[in-house]
């Protein structure tokens, strides 16, 4: 029999009933096209992939042949700067409208070599660029739990598709909150893992020195499930470390004798509703047996301009490359210099322009020592800061956002403020720490039920540890991904 299009179920149940031959590779990608389609109006995807149902035939080929596959075909929606063989990869910008990508990125190909079906390219902030999802070229994605409001950003597409029961599982990429953010806002999972635990190679680059590929899911085993895979080392990517992966949802045993630290620079600014998600995450804790204090991290008040100091001019280099001569789009102009200059300013969106002048300014002679050398200096004290809290805590929480979903277009005039926006996540990409948004609650704004997400902190290569709070979280009740009803 074949699972019912209305039915989400999730990753680990879909594998074992493929498994265990209940319903197929093809019925499962059906079911997902079937649920994409009902919830077009969200304008999630970029793409589908049109070699979805190859894959499919060739798990189920595979499966006859006798191999165990761990993903076994589990539909999964990735992010479209996340190459695919034979697929657009557009990043959200007109500038990569008509490109196809010629290889695959490794933590794609790890998903379909562990039996997974690539549904399509899930809608980003373009060149993962932005707080909110709508600076997508493609238009914004709309929040499954309420369509005036903002996905929160850039893995926008990625969190509307887990949160509204298109897929279980999608992968999303995190430069500064961009797994983080979307997934409390939108009410699911998602994991920033250690800098160079899953292999960049393939990733479209925004900030070389920040970003990260993680999954978004509904359920705490399915991300175990899914780094199982996607993580470990790569010879193709230098940044990437050798530490295997052993991921494991936990128990409510898992949070006794916890020490956790709140952060005391992220209780301050929060809406009521976030406070109270927070303070009730709290208290679930200490029933559970865990210790709970505080612990203050002073250079957290300039992480924001770290950040954006040290992510602006790098996305500057990185775009670089995008000048109409190799490939991507190209404006005929007088000149080369004409059409390079036509090339950029139709190809690139506001808030690009923006980040690659910015990022231009701060790395030009004279500017340097005073803005991107100095930035670097502050990310290594926010490293240091936190080497010091962990020596006391083995997590540190925070909330993944200081509000809960805004409505569409309150914050794109006023670029300061929607930075302001990643307060909380930031600093942990300076860290090259992994982090994790688990579903805690929800907070009412407007007569809606809007999702708050709360972050968990651990030390570099815990990112198991991570999940295995998420696990026991979940056995107490104190987080839960639903489905949205949009």
């Amino acid at each position: 029999m074949s699972l019912p299009s209305s039915a989400p179920h999730s990753a680990s149940e879909l594998v074992r009933a493929v498994q265990a031959g209940e319903t197929t590779p093809a019925a499962a990608l059906e079911a997902a096209l079937a649920r994409a389609e009902a919830a077009n109006t969200l304008n999630a995807l970029i793409s589908l992939n049109g070699g979805a149902g190859e894959q499919a035939a060739a798990v189920q080929a595979r499966l006859q042949a006798g191999e165990t596959l761990p993903l076994a075909g589990l539909p999964v929606v990735v992010k479209d700067n996340l190459n695919l063989t034979g697929t657009r990869t557009t990043c959200g910008s007109r500038m990569l409208e008509h490109y196809v990508s010629p290889y695959t990125a490794t933590a794609v190909q790890r998903l379909v070599d562990a039996g997974a079906v690539i549904v399509g390219k899930a809608n980003m902030d373009e060149f993962a660029m932005g707080s909110s999802g709508e600076s997508s070229a493609y238009g914004p994605t709309l929040n499954p739990w309420d369509t005036a409001r903002v996905t929160g950003g850039t893995s926008s597409g990625s969190a509307a598709v887990v949160a509204a029961g298109l897929t279980s599982v999608s992968l999303g990429s995190d430069t500064g909150g961009s797994v983080r953010q979307p997934a409390a806002l939108c009410g699911v999972y998602g994991l920033k893992p250690t800098y160079g635990r899953v292999s960049r190679y393939g990733l479209v680059a925004h900030a070389s020195s920040l970003d990260q590929i993680g999954p978004l899911a509904r359920h705490a085993a399915d991300l175990a499930l899914t780094m199982n895979v996607i993580a470990g080392h790569d010879g193709r990517d230098a940044t990437s470390l050798d530490a295997p992966p052993a991921f494991v949802a936990g128990t409510p045993e898992d949070l006794r004798g916890l020490r956790v630290g709140v952060v005391t620079e992220s209780l301050g600014g929060n809406t009521a509703g976030v406070g109270a998600v927070l303070d009730a995450t709290l208290d679930a804790l200490r029933g559970a047996g865990a210790s709970v204090g505080e612990v203050s991290l002073p250079a957290l008040r300039h992480a924001i301009a770290t950040y954006y100091l040290i992510s602006m001019p790098e996305a500057s280099s990185n775009l670089a490359r995008y000048d109409g001569m190799v490939y991507g789009s190209r404006e005929p102009g007088g000149d080369v210099l004409g059409s390079m200059t036509r090339t950029r300013e139709r190809g690139f969106g506001r808030e690009v322009q923006r980040r690659i002048m910015i990022g231009t300014y701060a790395l030009s002679s004279g500017y340097y020592d005073a803005y991107y050398s100095k930035a670097t200096r502050v990310r290594r004290l926010i490293a240091n800061e936190f080497s010091a809290a962990f020596a006391q805590f083995d997590v540190l929480v925070t909330p993944t956002s200081p509000f809960p979903a805004f409505r569409l277009g309150e914050k794109m005039n006023d670029p300061l403020t929607m930075y302001a926006a990643d307060v909380d996540t930031v600093a942990v990409n300076l860290a090259g720490l992994p982090a994790l948004s688990v579903p805690a609650g929800f907070e009412e704004v407007d007569g809606k039920r809007l999702p708050v997400g709360i972050q968990f902190i651990a030390p570099a290569l815990q990112d198991e540890l991570l999940i295995r709070i998420a696990g026991g979280l979940e056995g107490i009740g104190a987080v839960r991904a639903e489905v949205a009803p949009a």
